[in-house]
């Protein structure tokens, strides 16, 4: 993943991820030479520095009476993101103290495009409950390859395992933790449905790929019901 794609998912702003670059490539600079390397006008540079130095990511040196400027080393990129979480950390009991009091049973979630669906997988970790899913064509292994591979590690430290029924010949990357049973029944489709705890998901795998999450007992309790009379029905591995 490019350094650039990396930093706008930390929150960096493209003239904070410019100037950064820019520092850390080219050395200690004046604001002036910072800003025509970086290709930004002198008011939009003054500006990310100062939010670079609250980010501890960027210091200077008086040379007379000119600020040189240069990047902290880049592992100081480690430490801003540990003490980004430590704050998480600090507000997470009172905010999900509040998010449970205002919850709605039964309530619907939509998600677009990949991190909306990347946000679905990291709730069946966050549930804790194995998954019972079915329709998949592999397009999880395919989309998000690496994710794939993270999700099954993921499943294997919180001891979630995955029962999968797929049509014959299409797997997934997170093998490991997952038990595969086939039918010739189930018509391709780009729909998945994933149920876990009192949850159902639908993952949509479009060119852009949408995702729903229905959190009601009564469905999920419905579709498992549904699930298991496939399952017994369907096919081993091995047979």
């Amino acid at each position: 993943m490019q350094p650039e794609k990396v930093l706008e998912n930390l929150g960096f702003s493209p003239n904070e991820i410019k100037v950064y670059l820019t520092l850390n490539e080219k050395g200690s600079k004046t604001a002036g030479k910072i800003s025509k390397l970086a290709k930004t006008d002198r008011s939009s540079c003054y500006n990310a520095l100062k939010l670079l130095q609250e980010k501890g990511l960027v210091s200077y040196v008086l040379i007379g009476k000119v600020k040189w400027f240069q990047a902290t080393g880049p592992r100081r990129l480690l430490d801003y993101v540990k003490e980004q979480e430590e704050s998480v950390k600090e507000i997470l009991p009172k905010l999900q103290e509040e998010h449970k009091r205002t919850k709605i049973e039964g309530q619907v979630r939509l998600f677009k495009g990949i991190k909306g669906v990347k946000s679905v997988f990291l709730d069946i970790i966050r549930t804790g409950k194995d998954n019972f899913a079915f329709g998949s064509e592999g397009q999880f292994s395919e989309r998000m390859p690496e994710f794939a591979l993270q999700f099954d590690r993921m499943k294997k430290e919180n001891k979630i395992k995955t029962q999968l029924i797929i049509r014959k010949g299409r797997k997934e990357l997170d093998d490991k933790t997952t038990t595969y049973r086939y039918t010739p029944e189930i018509p391709e489709s780009p729909a998945v449905t994933n149920i876990y705890g009192n949850k159902i998901a639908i993952i949509i795998w479009t060119d852009e790929p949408e995702a729903v999450i229905i959190e009601n007992s009564a469905a999920a309790k419905a579709y498992k019901s549904y699930f298991d009379f496939m399952w017994k029905n369907s096919k081993k591995l091995n047979s």
